[in-house]
């Protein structure tokens, strides 16, 4: 193969195949069965690299948006198999993107006598499958498909230009990383349910796509020491709970049901998502019930000012801080790190408008507010 003209393709094929080759022993030593193929760093800086060139493209006036798989036809489900395969080039990436932008729809990638190609797109991927998301004009994700859940994706390393951010998946300790961020990076923990942090999941990746930034507070169903940390009456608090979420979740999409529920669930996520646009933070329960939104936080009485925050993103090379909460962002950052320190069995999520993604919450092992930035983790 030529060498990529795009540099950081090979860099990050090389810790790319190192994070797959250790996944995939892992998933042996489990007993994983049915694993996709591991692509070698030459073939994942194939994909990056006509990738890459394929999003500064243009195809009557719109930028390729496209995600690749490496996998064979074989073990793809029930794939649409082009009768002529396309050469991996930019140009056909380019000129076949609008007919695969939706979501969960995959171009596969293979190899033949030394060349790669794509044979056709797929809805199904094998467990640890190889993916190379085009998000946007030269920003790149390289996700695996998670072993365990359908749909579900693991992120490995960001692109963007010449930026590279390659993902830290050492486990954490559940007391200390919430489970939001743990579930984005693969790892295991109890800090939530499993349904309401695949919801937080959902609802951070909405909020950041309506770009008006917002704030969420996540608080124990059944008590209202939170309204201890809110300034004034709530101008929209909800009497019931509005329940939709958790109706939801308590229902789960019954044999038969999957394709309705899912819409149902991405409907009622946007809904609730749609609510943090408005000034102020949207409370929900733990149980997925919306409590309130557009509520003021201010400090807990008799509780002190938060002075101070560890900030950590869970990108390799990035090493932990201790930093003022105002250094973070505006009044969200640092009324959602007061709220972290005064309600410690809660968590606090904000989004900026400029895509970044902040999940605040008490660290029981370090005896202060953890920031953890994770907006890699939703792209």
């Amino acid at each position: 193969m030529a060498p990529s003209a795009y540099p950081a393709a090979r860099i990050v094929a090389a810790k790319a195949h190192l994070h797959f080759s250790r996944r995939a022993s892992a998933e042996r030593e489990r007993g994983g069965v049915n694993l996709a193929p591991l692509p070698d760093v030459e073939a994942m800086e194939a994909i990056i690299d006509a990738s890459f060139w394929a999003s500064l493209r243009r195809e009557e006036g719109y930028r390729p948006k496209i995600s690749l798989a490496y996998v064979p036809p074989e073990q793809a489900g029930l794939p649409i198999i082009f009768e002529r395969p396309l050469p991996l080039v930019p140009e056909a990436l380019a000129h076949v993107a609008p007919a695969v932008e939706r979501p969960g729809i995959h171009l596969g990638v293979w190899r033949a006598k030394d060349q790669y190609y794509v044979w056709g797109a797929t809805r199904t991927l094998p467990p640890l499958c190889f993916v190379l998301e085009v998000v946007d004009a030269g920003l790149l994700v390289v996700k695996r498909r998670r072993s365990q859940e359908s749909g579900k994706f693991i992120n490995v390393a960001v692109l963007e230009g010449d930026q590279i951010k390659v993902l830290d998946h050492r486990p954490a300790g559940a007391s200390d990383v919430p489970a939001m961020v743990e579930s984005l990076l693969g790892t295991d923990s109890s800090y939530f349910p499993a349904d309401t942090t695949n919801v937080l999941i959902q609802l951070a990746v909405s909020m950041r796509a309506h770009g008006r930034g917002g704030s969420l507070l996540m608080v124990p169903h059944g008590s209202d020491a939170w309204r201890e940390s809110i300034v004034g009456p709530t101008r929209y608090a909800l009497l019931p709970p509005y329940s939709k979420l958790a109706d939801l979740i308590r229902e789960g999409p019954g044999e038969g049901r999957e394709r309705p529920w899912q819409d149902a669930f991405r409907g009622a996520i946007d809904a609730v998502a749609g609510l943090t646009a408005v000034d102020g933070a949207m409370v929900l329960s733990d149980r997925c019930e919306l409590l309130a939104f557009g509520a003021k936080i201010g400090r807990r009485e008799g509780w002190p000012r938060v002075e101070q925050v560890i900030h950590s993103e869970p990108v390799e090379g990035v090493e932990s801080v201790v930093v003022h909460p105002s250094s973070l962002g505006g009044t969200r950052h640092l009324s959602a790190a007061q709220f972290g320190q005064d309600q410690q069995d809660s968590v606090a999520l904000v989004a900026s408008q400029d895509g970044r993604f902040t999940v605040f919450a008490w660290s029981p092992q370090r005896q202060a507010v953890h920031a953890h930035r994770v907006e890699a983790l939703l792209l």
